[in-house]
């Protein structure tokens, strides 16, 4: 029997069906799943043909190529049921061993690259026989039907849109090499700070006693430490030029932070300040220090005890987690968005440009213990210089912060394209509420 690499929702393994040739083959739902996917409405896991005739071999063989690349990232095999109606009553046709082979070929006749896979079966629900494809998410999409890329959009197929081809393309080098490492063959040794890298980097990567016994080349330097591709192909890397460029949004034009502060709660309200804060990463997150702390209000009660205590509109070790981690999440890969930074009267809104990455979903965001990092070697370069304390727990520590100043917790939106983090001014601040100015 075929092992199937899939479970249920509720990871238990699932049950053994028979395949077009009638040999039992493991399918990723049970019995009781998939007559409740047949019988509920289409959704970006399910579809219904009536039959396999007219256009329906070209539509089956777009719904194939949409569920292998499962662009909302569900990791589960979607589902084709051919043999009934729009409600998911059996039509009665007869589901006969031609008609399993035919849809097998939809797998192997070339149409659909890289290979998909997919099982075939007849299957018995009250009421009739209906033929089931079952189509497991890819491990390396874009999947292409003659050449374009299929997605499912809730309860209909579309083409791919450039950004949704990027999310694909993320999704493909999961696992492989880091777009953080890649080489920016535009770029020369030239465009990098070394004095940076000598006084600056270096120290807090190595110890002293290994930098003085070091006897490398600055090639070999830079190459160990990721910053350039090889000796032999001394080309910066993405890393590099976020870490030691001299003008790192002349390569990647999105590598920058925006900051406006808004008098009002709308975007449409008049800016009363805005930066854009730019260059190679430890001098930027310094730039952006001193913004923040500039416009972080505190206020001191003086009584009788002997220690005064501060009130302040937000913790300034929540916002600096808050931005840096967008810093170290975000996508390099495609498009010019900058990191944004807008600070409203009464809350701060932090937008991440690449949205949910890897094993994080737009459901398990934020849940402890899970991490999946886009820009793993960007990450441990934060961590080297100090920028971040250690892996894994920068939402907790937003949270701790915000909890000790009286605050509510982060409020997240996230989807495959951006994550939105919000924060709410501390509600009672200098003996008045902020919501009554």
């Amino acid at each position: 029997m075929m092992v199937c690499p899939f479970r249920t929702s509720n990871n238990v393994p699932t049950e053994p069906l028979a395949n077009a040739r009638g040999s039992p083959a493991a399918v990723p739902y049970s019995n009781a799943e998939l007559a409740a996917m047949l019988f509920d409405v289409e959704s970006d896991l399910v579809e219904r043909k009536e039959t396999f005739d007219g256009e329906a071999p070209n539509s089956v063989r777009q719904a194939i190529c949409a569920f292998a690349n499962d662009l909302p990232n569900h990791r589960r095999a979607g589902v084709i049921f051919v043999g009934a109606s729009d409600d998911g009553t059996p039509v009665g046709h007869e589901i006969n061993d031609a008609l399993l082979l035919k849809l097998a070929h939809c797998k192997t006749d070339g149409d659909i690259l890289p290979l998909p896979t997919m099982t075939v079966h007849k299957h018995a629900f009250d009421g009739g026989d209906v033929a089931v494809i079952t189509v497991a998410p890819a491990d390396s999409p874009p999947v292409r039907y003659r050449g374009r890329i299929w997605t499912r959009v809730g309860p209909r197929r579309a083409l791919a849109s450039a950004q949704d081809e990027r999310i694909l393309n993320e999704k493909r080098r999961y696992g492989d090499t880091p777009f953080d490492v890649h080489p920016l063959r535009a770029a020369t040794l030239d465009d990098l700070d070394l004095r940076r890298f000598e006084l600056l980097y270096l120290p807090e990567a190595f110890s002293a006693d290994a930098l003085q016994q070091n006897d490398r080349t600055m090639e070999e330097r830079l190459a160990a430490t990721k910053m350039i591709a090889s000796t032999d192909e001394p080309v910066p890397t993405v890393l590099g030029m976020l870490v030691l460029g001299r003008q790192p949004t002349d390569f990647l034009p999105g590598a920058y932070v925006q900051f406006l502060r808004i008098a009002g709660e709308e975007r449409g309200d008049p800016i009363v300040d805005s930066a854009r804060i730019d260059g190679p990463l430890g001098e930027a997150m310094s730039t952006l220090d001193a913004i923040l702390r500039a416009h972080v209000r505190t206020s001191v009660e003086v009584g009788t005890a002997r220690t005064e205590i501060r009130h302040a509109t937000y913790p300034l070790a929540a916002l600096q987690e808050l931005v840096r981690n967008a810093v170290m999440h975000r996508s390099y890969e495609s498009g010019h968005s900058p990191v944004q930074v807008y600070w409203f009267n009464k809350h701060i809104e932090i937008i991440n440009p690449g949205g949910a990455y890897g094993d994080i979903t737009p459901d398990n965001f934020g849940q402890p213990g899970l991490v999946a990092y886009r820009n793993p070697n960007l990450a441990d370069a934060m961590r080297v210089t100090g920028l971040v304390q250690r892996y894994g727990i920068g939402i907790p520590l937003v949270r701790r912060e915000l909890r000790a100043n009286q605050q509510s917790p982060p409020e997240y939106r996230v989807d495959g394209h951006w994550v939105s983090c919000t924060v709410r001014a501390k509600a009672d601040w200098l003996g008045f509420r902020l919501a009554d100015r």
